[in-house]
């Protein structure tokens, strides 16, 4: 959360069961989800940045989006996102920065996490392309 200002409106736009938007909101942050207005919006949301933890298997069309809207964004995806052909394209074009966890997170709640994920960003304006830290 170091790397969020405090003054933006932070969109979930893959809001799931709403824990991130609960934990972001703890944190003392303004933060607002929906789960079904991304990819065909019938309101409009005013917002600064978009942090979510998009379905994996939509991750293509996420990035492209968010890229497309343009503003800053960071989402939660497995590290295996590097890889891609479409996606490296997104990267090269656009630029990405990436916050690597010290941990596996458990989705799952069995202790036993199978694959490590990251925060994809995008105008965050991290200190440095590579950066390893908290959650």
């Amino acid at each position: 959360m170091l790397y969020l200002n405090k003054d933006w409106i932070i969109w979930d736009c893959a809001y799931g069961e709403g824990l991130l938007v609960k934990t972001l909101r703890e944190k003392g942050f303004n933060a607002t989800g929906d789960r079904d207005e991304f990819f065909n919006p019938t309101k409009q949301y005013t917002y600064d940045c978009i942090v979510t933890n998009p379905p994996f298997s939509k991750k293509d069309q996420f990035l492209a989006k968010c890229y497309e809207i343009g503003k800053p964004f960071a989402l939660l995806l497995p590290i295996t996102a590097l890889e891609g052909t479409f996606r490296q394209s997104l990267y090269k074009k656009y630029g990405l920065q990436i916050l690597f966890l010290k941990k596996r997170i458990d989705f799952t709640g069995k202790k036993a996490p199978w694959f490590a994920v990251a925060w994809f960003t995008y105008k965050f304006n991290l200190p440095k392309d590579l950066m390893f830290g908290e959650l």
